[in-house]
């Protein structure tokens, strides 16, 4: 039976393309808006939906439109100023198409989405009397130097599809200020900028947080396309025409760019040099460019501030493109490091290049070995695969069915089990699911087949509980991404997969389903996430799970967050896997101690595409793969747990062989670990340990954790730009510490610029 309902979707039509006329708009504008807050205080009244318009906006081009949209974000007494953070309060707020005139910043609260129409994209229109820090700002700035949120713990916020104009602005004026954590993205944006002599216009200023994923951005005049300064990120598919400067970096750890277009500016990657000691300084740590195509520009790479000795800062260029670029590399009021011209750059980097088992260091500023990336992840040009963010703008409302049209209730209380089972089994493949917003409780595994697409609203939930989901021994997964074997397209997004502990048995998601021949990255989620505990409702918060463990076993929140098995590919983009370190809805961020034996483990003989992912808190590992080939990883992000060494992994586990490296971590969970693999590029790594059994005294000597990557001798994998931070040992092979971090000082971090096997 469970098998029937894996292959078979009683409808007679596939769904292989949408009914929308031209003219019409986009699906989300008229589809039946019935999502719920499932845990707000009043989820009958509270609207999760909410179009601009229905607020007063006009989008004529000519009325202020401000405070009528900011109505319509802050309805429902919501999460901003003195409120941390919050999951009850989920808002979608739509933008049709139109022009709408703004004076001054759009506060955009936690737990919040700005669609536009995206088959007509509306524009915000900066007013030439706008004042302010943005005209989007995502955590506004108070008296005294004060914020909303704490920018490391500012989650879940999305902006999509908009034209952004600045240009009626003489004076200085931004687009959107970032300043945001994980499971955050901007996607599908235009920014219109001055291209007069001395504007001072930018797209993006983004000063601090701890990141998260943007991409499809294009950005169109300026005096700075967009200011980057944040722990970590991953950029994919940006374009800079006619900006002074396309990018100006002022600090991190190390961020990961793919496939960047910049056309006629000054200046390409403008990066603020940092100091050689991790109290000096923190100007830009590591920088890792890959596919990138730059036309008709002085300076790809500009290095600027004083320095002493070699250039600080670690950057690894592969797959440059460069047409009538005088300077490949510089130093701003200095050298060329690198000429430029009418060339392609293969593979180059400067920095700290390590091989095999030699701990000792090779500074390194000029060209390093090509560095192998495995055809299948190419595409038809010779880049990695790049896919961005379904949104069927050809569809229509008609082709979408909504699980609670069809009896499932998402209202965090009933058992929606059968009915969400009978959608799938309807519907897959012939129609667009919809999850309205809600949190969708189930007690066995959902199924969900090859050809299916899966749309959330403001990441809908789908939360795992019940008997099914509690034996370590027997792990079992919540959500089923195709049969075993199977191969189609699947397409998610804006979901969250999570559970209602306890549940040490549950595998929230099991991921089987592979690309159909010449469709790559066919089957794929984004802007979806594993957020497991923390949540209201979850049974797994301060009340239940206090860091003294008195929580005991019910505080076990799952057995393993994504498991890609052996005949799977997956495309993944944006996604977080937290096992939460702090309770989100209780005040405070106050912590939690959960448990949950792995992050991510893959088996996949690929292709598989990490892009903008991260993994953290889990026990044993962040990272897993075994027998895995195949891989692309860029930028990955990791947290170790809190409260390690006490107690030691895999404590409160016990070893499972199926699901557990052979090598586990010495007192700490492993950031990565890798055991007979081949073919995997990891390109930009952030892995990091700020605690001791909860305390940050370790943090003065840097050894809150011992080891912290790990590689099996039989592995065929290569780490570029990987930083570490608080960890002795940054790089070790079959648990013996091979690179120790006092070589590799990168301000407040330790970057390995460069490790490969030979």
């Amino acid at each position: 039976e469970a098998e029937a309902e894996f292959l078979g979707s009683t409808c007679s039509s596939p769904l292989t393309h949408g009914s929308a006329a031209p003219g019409d708009p986009f699906w989300l504008q008229n589809i039946q808006h019935q999502g719920i807050a499932a845990f707000n205080g009043n989820p009958g009244g509270y609207p999760v939906f909410r179009n601009v318009k229905n607020y007063g906006a006009k989008g004529d081009g000519n009325t202020d439109d401000t405070a009528a949209i900011q109505a319509a974000i802050n309805a429902g007494g919501r999460c901003g100023q003195g409120c941390d953070s919050t999951t009850t309060q989920p808002a979608l707020v739509y933008f049709p198409p139109g022009t709408y005139k703004v004076s001054s910043p759009l506060v955009v609260l936690y737990q919040t989405q700005l669609i536009g129409d995206a088959k007509n994209l509306p524009t915000l229109l900066a007013a030439p009397n706008f004042s302010g820090i943005a005209l989007i700002d995502a955590d506004p700035y108070l008296a005294g130097g004060a914020q909303y949120y704490v920018n490391q713990n500012n989650f879940f916020r999305s902006v999509r599809n908009f034209v952004i104009d600045l240009r009626q602005v003489s004076g200085s004026a931004t687009g959107i200020h970032w300043q945001v954590s994980q499971a955050t993205s901007l996607i599908n944006i235009v920014f219109q900028m001055s291209t007069a002599a001395g504007n001072q216009h930018q797209g993006i200023f983004m000063e601090n947080g701890s990141g998260g994923f943007l991409g499809d951005l294009v950005f169109n005049g300026g005096n700075i396309g967009a200011t980057f300064g944040n722990q970590q990120f991953t950029v994919r598919n940006l374009t800079f025409n006619n900006a002074n400067t396309a990018i100006n970096a002022i600090w991190n750890w190390g961020w990961t760019f793919q496939r960047i277009t910049i056309n006629n500016c000054q200046v390409g990657f403008d990066l603020t040099q940092g100091g050689t000691s991790n109290t000096g300084a923190q100007g830009v740590g590591a920088e890792a460019i890959i596919d990138a195509v730059v036309t008709n520009t002085q300076t790809f790479v500009r290095w600027s501030g004083a320095s002493s000795g070699h250039l600080q800062g670690s950057l690894v260029l592969n797959n440059i493109q460069l047409t009538n670029v005088p300077v490949a590399v510089g130093v701003k009021g200095g050298p060329t490091v690198l000429a430029g011209g009418t060339t392609t750059i293969n593979s180059w980097a400067q920095g700290n290049v390590y091989h095999g088992t030699n701990g000792n260091p090779t500074f390194t500023q000029g060209n390093i070995a090509n560095i192998n990336r495995p055809g299948v992840l190419l595409d038809s040009t010779g880049r990695i695969v790049s896919k961005s963010h379904p949104q069927y703008t050809g569809y229509a409302p008609s082709d979408f069915v909504s699980v609670r049209s069809q009896g499932a209730k998402g209202d965090g209380h009933t058992d929606d089990t059968q009915a969400i089972k009978n959608v799938f089994a309807k519907y897959a493949g012939c129609k667009i699911i919809f999850f309205d917003a809600g949190t969708y409780i189930v007690t066995d595994t959902i199924q969900i087949p090859a050809g299916t697409q899966i749309v959330g609203e403001v990441w809908s939930v789908i939360m795992g509980t019940g008997s099914k989901f509690t034996d370590y021994n027997n792990p079992q997964p919540v959500i089923q991404v195709g049969a075993p074997g199977s191969s189609g397209v699947v397409e998610i997004t804006d979901m969250i997969f999570t559970t209602r502990g306890p549940a040490a048995g549950a595998i929230i998601v099991e991921w089987n389903v592979h690309d159909p021949s010449g469709q790559q990255a066919a089957a794929g989620a984004w802007d979806t996430h594993l957020i497991i505990g923390g949540t209201a409702q979850s049974g797994l918060q301060v009340g239940q799970c206090p860091t003294s463990g008195a929580g005991g076993n019910n505080c076990f929140a799952d057995f393993l967050g994504l498991h890609l098995t052996s005949g799977s590919s997956a495309y993944l983009e944006g996604m977080w896997v937290w096992l939460a370190d702090h309770d989100l809805d209780s005040g405070g961020s106050q912590q939690i101690s959960l448990w949950s034996n792995g992050g991510i483990m893959s088996e996949s003989q690929g292709p598989v595409w990490l892009i903008g992912t991260a993994s953290e808190h889990h026990i044993n590992y962040q990272y897993f793969l075994k027998n895995a080939a195949n891989h692309y990883i860029g930028l990955a992000q990791t947290e170790t747990p809190y409260f390690q060494p006490n107690p030691n992994p895999p404590a409160p586990f016990i070893t499972n062989s199926n699901f557990d490296p052979s090598q586990l971590g010495q007192g700490d969970a492993w950031a990565m670990t890798v055991q007979n693999s081949h073919g995997i590029l990891v390109f930009g790594a952030g892995f990091y340990s700020f605690f001791s059994a909860y305390n940050t005294g370790c943090q003065s000597p840097q050894n809150c954790q011992n080891q912290i990557v790990n590689v099996d001798s039989s592995s065929d994998i290569a780490f570029y730009s990987l930083t570490t931070v608080d960890t002795t040992w940054q790089f070790s092979v079959n648990a013996q510490g091979v690179i120790n971090r006092s070589n590799n000082p990168n301000g407040f971090a330790d970057t390995i610029t460069a490790w490969t096997r030979n």
